[in-house]
């Protein structure tokens, strides 16, 4: 089966060779890696030009998170298509085999990877609770024991059948700031079809945010559950209380006193981003 990949990039001068570098090695074939670069301020058109890599450009005002995927998605001619960002690092070259083989030989319509974090901040607990060590599957039935976390997934590293994603039209042409994975998974699993986790296909993803860029996040992701209200239904507050509560148990069972600290301030940042954005 064909697969293609697509990702953004922005300012992604510090990323790009290793990132392009370490598609080059998986091992398996790549049909083609779709580069769309929003006009940025940084060397990145330089280093594309420089290394040969094909590219597509477009302005500030053209982007969109979810219509620029799905526009790449639908003009591409692949079987699969895997939705990458550009600051994943690729830990070895069976991470795109291990993502797209569930869809290849176990029909599974949408597969996303375990990341982990570089950082020893509060991210690695978040990443832990949401990116565990046990691969799993989701589908409609399991909305009742896992509720909103049933719907979760990244388009840091996943993988889609692209004629599922055509068939359900995608994110439906709409401009999503934020969440358009969990958006397209709602509309998987409640089509019914599967979504698997693949723990076994591992990315390294890590942020240090301050609380400044942590309130502005969860203030777009307060605005997506505001429009798309009808996930409310399952259970968006026990969703974050039951985060809270893991992260707080493993700073402890780590003895990461200094994170204790940071760790009201960090949540509350999420809270109240949430809760202004949702209004």
């Amino acid at each position: 089966m064909k697969i293609d990949i697509i990702c953004p990039l922005y300012n992604a001068e510090k990323y790009i060779e290793n990132l392009h570098n370490s598609l080059l090695n998986q091992n398996i074939s790549i049909n083609c890696i779709k580069y769309i670069l929003t006009e940025c301020n940084d060397n990145t058109e330089t280093i594309l030009i420089k290394n040969k890599i094909d590219y597509k450009k477009i302005t500030k005002n053209e982007f969109s998170h979810s219509l620029v995927r799905e526009k790449a998605a639908f003009e591409s001619k692949a079987d699969i298509i895997v939705f990458i960002t550009q600051d994943v690092e690729i830990k070895n070259n069976n991470w795109l085999e291990k993502l797209v083989n569930p869809i290849i030989k176990d029909k599974i319509a949408a597969t996303y990877s375990r990341q982990i974090s570089k950082y020893k901040n509060i991210e690695k607990y978040i990443r832990e609770f949401n990116y565990p060590d046990e691969s799993f599957v989701k589908t409609k039935k399991d909305i009742s024991k896992l509720g909103l976390k049933t719907f979760f997934s990244s388009d840091a590293s996943a993988a889609i059948n692209r004629g599922i994603f055509v068939k359900l039209n995608g994110y439906d042409g709409k401009n999503l700031p934020i969440s358009e994975d969990m958006y397209f998974s709602y509309k998987l699993i409640t089509n019914g079809y599967a979504v698997k986790y693949c723990s076994d296909s591992i990315v390294y993803h890590s942020h240090n945010f301050t609380l400044k860029e942590i309130y502005e996040r969860y203030k777009l992701t307060g605005k997506f559950f505001k429009e798309n209200n009808y996930l409310d239904k399952y259970g968006t507050n026990s969703s974050g209380l039951s985060l809270a509560k893991y992260v707080l148990k493993r700073i402890i069972q780590d003895r990461k006193f200094n994170l204790l600290f940071r760790f009201p301030f960090d949540m509350t940042a999420r809270f109240i981003g949430m809760k202004v954005g949702k209004k």
